[in-house]
């Protein structure tokens, strides 16, 4: 599950990746896209056909949004937090909003 939101400043994306080490996540721009791929592995148990009910999905994942505006590709954060990938995606200078005041004489 993804959300995807923007402030004047930055895109701000939040995807629930539970259970998954951050080195087995890749994250990349292009052409306007972002892309998050990886792998949730299992871990194999002495006990494993003793389950009575296995839902939990294992594998390689791939998930790719396109981006409302252009970003700054160099300045593109991310950080993994309680099984919350949160990606902070800051808007090139060109595409942040701009307030303008009107004076009323």
């Amino acid at each position: 599950m993804t959300e995807i939101y923007e402030t004047d400043q930055e895109i701000i994306l939040k995807a629930e990746l539970p259970g998954i080490d951050p080195k087995d996540v890749s994250i990349h721009v292009d052409d306007g896209r972002l892309h998050i791929e990886g792998e949730r592995k299992h871990e194999k148990r002495a006990d494993e056909e003793n389950y009575h009910r296995r839902e939990l999905a294992y594998g390689k994942f791939f998930r790719s949004s396109t981006l409302p505006t252009s970003v700054d590709q160099g300045k593109i954060n991310a950080r993994y937090e309680k099984g919350i990938l949160h990606i902070t995606l800051p808007k090139k200078e060109e595409h942040k909003g701009k307030k303008i005041e009107i004076k009323i004489e």
